[in-house]
């Protein structure tokens, strides 16, 4: 075979490196991952020539190579980069290298591919944080044949070595949102399709590939993120012949119905942006990336997370003006500073059967609409926020009387309704504007600083209703026309923050989040469940962005009574708030609240701004977890016990993130209380702690270990970390 010298491109961020070849009939990745340094014309040569592997018996007469858009036109017999047709031909693509671009960390290849008229656009940018991001568009061209061609997928796929053997990714329920499982990658396709017309309780939400035994702060790992808020299609696959010279493929796209994008001459795709990224630090070190690449957005939150209280659980539907304006009194008595009135607020919403789709205050309620309240809650100091659900509709509504035809649903009639509702066709013109000025119309009216955006379906039968019953599929279109919803309401109110809110921790990706300011990781307040949840959601997202409130004694949604000091330090290692009928609480635990609002106040900086890092203790009955300063010179950890456990003590446990050459001091913090011991003694330092700082130095606190206190289930412990000035 014939070679030609190597023209090879080298992106580099953050010890993270991606290495492509241009000179092949395709282009091929060479490497991803662990940065290789700024490579000679020698060693890209060298990398060239050891990316083939070997022609194989009864298989391709030459080396297999895995191109950046594999299909079986290379031999490839995995998932292809693409699929489509015309009518049923052109079901074989062979594309070309067109040309390639390279600058300020971003590289474009374009290819193209004749049999179906087709030019393919793949942008490949690394930023700073080390995170790949990779989208691309399948354009046809204006004198492409006049049939429309229809996509079936657009898979974007990065290679991975042999030793990335062992995968995790997450499933989940309502309020058991993000539950972790692990698994060998063997031979074949691992793959995971969310058909929800949401990302869903039960996403993969990263999926991850490692070495075996990776865990949060060891082992090589390898991760992909889909930022899209549809349907989509996540994968890991091993061929026995491998990828070219790597092992296996990693990851997805949008997952696409039959004839849901046709491309007619001149129109295009675009693809969700799939986020990909390596670490050589374990989980942990992978969600350094992903929380340094959304801190560094121009859209993140720069204002301190306000303490918020939402009214769900104080109140749920009885909306009685003097007892919401009383309840905002109060909030603002214990240092409350963002006031969330939450569903029952609009026309004929008495329960959860009717309403949505009628964004009007009920006066009925509300003689004087939400005036009294929203000027209360701003002449007390705080914002007004208030929960919307635009997406949805009920049969038993102005809006679904008035419009049958905006609801998503099949023309041969609707299929069973979830929480008596049904989709709202936004992507039809007529009910989007309706939704935009009715919104804007709203947050206008009432200067609402926040809005609390819920979904609280999945999408079955989604598709678009038109005059001849040819129905269309709409997840797609209902996708882009809700992020053109938020991006006009943003662009008309730019102080406007947003919450995504989906049955909980249902739409929780990278796609939602350009848009809008934190999610609701669950409907879930019980804490023991809260600590799993948080835990995880935040191996993408930073604290600030999760939103975790306080809630009653016994949880509205398991009945598991917990002690309030564990309620409260599992809700302050996120964006904290309240969600309890503070009228019905004694003086003692509004005193409690208020102390704790003020230490939230207070760590949030440290919080909001540090790393996430997380002990490897070998189970889940008791948790240590915590938030570094970027340069170590504070952290604050939570010591949390789940459950009970086989042994008697924990022993000596590193706290992690910590300089193991600097000096320290560590004291216990107690304004949320203390938890219940089950021990005679607490081991010394930790009594001392009690008292006021104690001095321990690096090689002790993150390297030797303490001894951990010992809790009974259902406790925690809040230990904060200051360097020695000087030191």
């Amino acid at each position: 075979m014939t070679r030609t010298a190597p023209r090879t491109v080298q992106l580099r961020a953050a010890g993270v490196g991606l290495v492509v070849d241009l000179s092949a009939p395709l282009p091929r990745i060479l490497h991803w991952g662990e940065d290789l340094g700024a490579l000679t014309n020698e060693e890209c040569a060298a990398l060239a020539l050891t990316a083939d592997g070997a022609a194989l018996h009864n298989a391709l007469d030459e080396p297999r190579q895995f191109t950046v858009w594999p299909t079986e036109a290379d031999g490839w017999s995995g998932t292809p980069a693409h699929q489509g047709h015309l009518a049923g031909t052109a079901t074989t693509p062979k594309p070309r290298f067109v040309a390639a671009e390279e600058s300020d960390g971003e590289l474009v290849v374009r290819l193209t591919e004749d049999g179906a008229g087709l030019d393919l656009t793949l942008t490949y940018r690394l930023d700073r944080s080390g995170v790949l991001a990779v989208r691309t568009t399948v354009a046809r061209r204006p004198d492409a044949d006049p049939v429309p061609y229809d996509l079936s997928g657009v898979t974007t796929l990065l290679p991975l070595p042999r030793r990335a053997s062992e995968i995790l990714d997450f499933t989940g329920r309502w309020c058991r949102e993000r539950s972790p499982q692990r698994r060998p990658l063997g031979h074949g396709s691992h793959v995971r399709e969310q058909r929800r017309g949401r990302t869903g309780q039960d996403a993969p939400y990263l999926l991850t590939a490692g070495v075996p035994g990776f865990a949060f702060r060891t082992g090589e790992v390898w991760g992909v993120h889909i930022g899209w808020s549809g349907n989509q299609r996540w994968l890991a696959e091993r061929l026995p012949e491998g990828a070219g010279a790597h092992a296996a493929v990693l990851g997805g796209g949008e997952l696409l119905a039959p004839g849901e994008i046709r491309l007619a001459p001149g129109e295009t795709y675009t693809s969700p942006v799939c986020w990909f990224s390596w670490s050589g630090t374990g989980l942990d070190g992978l969600a350094d990336r992903f929380h340094a690449l959304l801190r560094a957005r121009p859209s993140h939150p720069v204002t301190p997370r306000p303490l918020t209280l939402n009214s769900w659980e104080a109140v749920y539907f009885d909306h009685r003006p003097e007892r919401l304006v009383a309840l905002a009194d109060l909030a603002a008595d214990i240092g409350v500073e963002r006031f969330v009135l939450d569903d029952g607020w609009f026309l004929g919403r008495r329960d959860d059967t009717a309403g949505l789709g009628d964004w009007t205050v009920d006066t009925a309620v509300w003689p004087d609409g939400l005036t009294p309240l929203a000027d209360r809650v701003h002449a007390r100091g705080m914002q007004f926020g208030l929960w919307v659900e635009p997406e949805m509709v009920n049969l038993e509504s102005e809006l679904a009387r008035a419009h049958p035809g905006w609801i998503l649903g099949p023309s041969a009639g609707l299929g069973p309704g979830s929480r008596h509702q049904y989709g709202l066709n936004i992507g039809h013109p007529e009910a989007w504007a309706y939704l935009l000025t009715s919104l804007d119309a709203i947050v206008t009216r009432y200067s609402v600083d926040y809005l609390k955006w819920d979904h609280n379906r999945d999408l079955h039968e989604a598709v678009q209703r038109s005059a001849d019953g040819r129905d269309r599929p709409g997840v797609h279109a209902q996708t882009e026309a809700l992020y053109r919803l938020l991006d006009a309401l943003r662009e008309r109110h730019p102080g406007l923050e947003i919450e995504s809110c989906s049955s909980g921790g249902a739409r929780v990706d990278l796609g939602v989040l350009a848009r809008t300011d934190r999610v609701w990781a669950s409907d879930c307040n019980d804490p023991v469940e809260r600590q799993a949840i948080q835990r995880w959601t935040g191996q993408l997202l930073p604290p600030e962005l999760i939103g975790s409130h306080v809630g009653e004694a016994r949880s509205h949604t398991t009945g598991r009574i917990t002690d309030s000091s564990f309620r409260l330090l599992t809700a302050l290692f996120a964006h904290a708030g309240i969600e309890r009928d503070l009228g019905a609480c004694s003086p003692d635990e509004l005193a409690e609240l208020t102390a704790w609002g003020a230490l939230y106040k207070e760590l949030r900086p440290l919080l909001h701004s540090g790393r996430v890092v997380r002990a490897d203790l070998g189970g889940d009955a008791a948790l240590l977890h915590g938030v570094v300063a970027p340069d170590a010179s504070a952290a604050l950890y939570c010591w949390a016990q789940l459950a009970s456990s086989p042994e008697a003590q924990p022993g000596r446990i590193a706290l992690p993130g910590l300089d193991r050459t600097g000096s320290y001091r560590v004291r216990v913090r107690t304004e949320a209380g203390l938890p219940s011991f089950r021990e005679v003694l607490a081991p010394a330092w930790v009594t001392a702690a009690l008292d006021g700082w104690v001095a321990l130095p690096g090689p002790v606190l993150s390297g030797a270990g303490v001894p951990m206190p010992v809790l009974d289930p259902g406790q925690a412990l809040l230990i904060e970390v200051r360097r020695v000035a000087g030191a």
